[in-house]
């Protein structure tokens, strides 16, 4: 089911909106499609879970990112046989949960999204010891 929305001067500030940020953090710390395009298209433009994952992967199939990739090979911080590896397996993992992502309902999906994040969140701010610590106390 395709989304055929009339494209008014909001949703088209809206979406210039969402991608320039999503550049900004792409190009910043390696961020973009899931953390932020999948969420504002939802939250902002009422689009489901399946259509604001499409609609970011369709993003990211065509090279918006070549300028932020050619500044960061200029400084030597691009390793291509680990992009390589990377990319043979993305193709692989993209097409099978994509494959999985349509079988289950939206909400399992958000739900799944959710726990992602917040599992990455906790991570990089160092709180997974403490929540398991805290875990492990509770559950004595």
């Amino acid at each position: 089911m395709t989304r055929r929305k009339h494209m008014d001067a909001s949703t088209i500030a809206i979406l210039l909106t969402i991608g320039l940020l999503a550049g900004m953090l792409s190009g910043m710390i390696g961020v973009g499609g899931g953390i932020v395009i999948v969420p504002a298209l939802v939250f902002f433009l009422g689009f489901s879970q399946h259509e604001a994952q499409g609609s970011s992967l369709g993003l990211l199939m065509f090279p918006v990112g070549i300028l932020a990739v050619m500044n960061y090979y200029k400084a030597g911080h691009i390793d291509f046989k680990v992009v390589g590896i990377m990319c043979i397996a993305f193709i692989a993992g993209g097409w099978l949960g994509s494959k999985l992502s349509l079988s289950l309902p939206a909400d399992t999906i958000k739900k799944f999204f959710a726990v992602i994040l917040f599992y990455t969140a906790f991570k990089m701010l160092g709180w997974d010891n403490a929540i398991i610590n805290w875990i492990r106390t509770v559950f004595k």
